[in-house]
């Protein structure tokens, strides 16, 4: 395996950092209260980096999504690339791949994922949607939602006639709704299974989980960053708190966190890249995000000291994040289950 970025994907994690860096400050993100940033979001469409993920593949949104999670963004960069361009480059017809692609590419379609599945939504033989999905992250900013049946198929709503979104606040700021659908149309993304390939749910659902692994790898790069300068800036008793072994100990424990969470997210997104089986890497990644990612959001308050039990400190973001992307798309248990009954199955 090589997790070299190409040219393409480091142009674009390139431009991305300098994106996010520029818009992404905590002062603008303090006026975004729980919504989206649409002078940011407007900046990434127009350069390109929402479309561009169609060519620069699952390792590629993951590079970028490391950039978004340094900067805890508030934008839907994550949703709308894994729910959106990746699901239908995968599983859209032609058609659908025509029809929507452009939109989504140039920032006027948005679209959340109403995923894992959760049975509380049934489809009838004409593709209307009927049921309630809790907590959907970004349905308040989106034009459109994929949604996952009580059958384990894929729909795709425009948001309009026969759903209704009620806010929803989440640990994170994530602009989250709840999700009533009376009669919705929507129309199939993916197949019936094919028994010499992916379910398109299971596969979707895979590729999420890498994709917001490498979010929360970012995540974690940008609570330990904040951690490091604090520690080596602030004094006590005349010494840097970072001259201290037990700081010094924390702060490596976070970065190894830190790196397996990345490494883990880089080797299932390449082995998809690649066409290779990535079922069990996905979980594994999913589960280091997970795990780990706590820990080191934690960590990263921790070492902050006082500082960082203010809710305005601009790591409490990361906390929040971190605790969020935790339990999005299964917890670590959930996780490891799945990951040992894929083992146990030969799969």
């Amino acid at each position: 395996m090589d997790f070299t970025p190409t040219q393409e994907q480091d142009e674009a994690r390139a431009l991305a950092a300098r994106i996010f860096g520029d818009l992404a400050t905590p002062e603008r993100l303090a006026g975004c209260g729980t919504g989206g940033d649409p002078e940011l979001w407007k900046a990434l469409c127009g350069a390109g980096l929402v479309a561009a993920v169609e060519e620069l593949g699952l390792l590629g949104l993951v590079l970028l999504l490391e950039e978004q999670g340094r900067t805890t963004a508030q934008v839907p960069y994550a949703a709308t690339c894994v729910h959106g361009l990746l699901a239908l480059t995968a599983h859209g017809t032609p058609d659908q791949r025509d029809r929507l692609l452009p939109g989504i590419g140039d920032g006027s379609v948005v679209v959340s994922g109403a995923l894992p599945a959760q049975g509380g939504v049934r489809a009838s033989s004409q593709g209307e949607l009927t049921g309630t999905v809790p907590v959907v992250p970004w349905l308040r900013e989106a034009t459109h939602v994929l949604v996952a049946d009580d059958h384990r198929r894929l729909w795709l709503a425009p948001l309009g006639e026969g759903t209704t979104v009620t806010p929803v606040e989440l640990t994170a700021p994530w602009s989250a709704g709840r999700l009533t659908l009376e009669g919705a149309r929507a129309e199939r993304i993916g197949e019936e299974p094919d028994p010499d390939g992916p379910h398109a749910y299971a596969d979707h659902l895979a590729t999420a989980r890498v994709a917001f692994a490498g979010l929360q790898a970012g995540v974690c790069a940008g609570s330990l960053a904040r951690a490091v300068a604090h520690v080596n800036g602030r004094e006590q008793f005349g010494r840097p708190l970072a001259t201290r072994q037990a700081v010094q100990l924390r702060a490596a424990d976070a970065h190894l966190d830190t790196e397996a969470i990345r490494v883990t997210a880089y080797e299932a997104a390449w082995r998809r890249d690649a066409g290779l089986p990535y079922a069990t890497h996905a979980l594994t990644a999913a589960w280091w995000a997970s795990e780990a990612g706590r820990r080191v959001v934690h960590a990263g308050q921790h070492l902050h000291g006082g500082a960082g039990a203010d809710l305005d400190h601009p790591v409490h973001r990361h906390f929040l994040w971190g605790r969020q992307l935790d339990a999005y798309l299964g917890c670590g248990a959930e996780v490891l289950q799945e990951l040992g009954e894929l083992i146990a199955n030969g799969e």
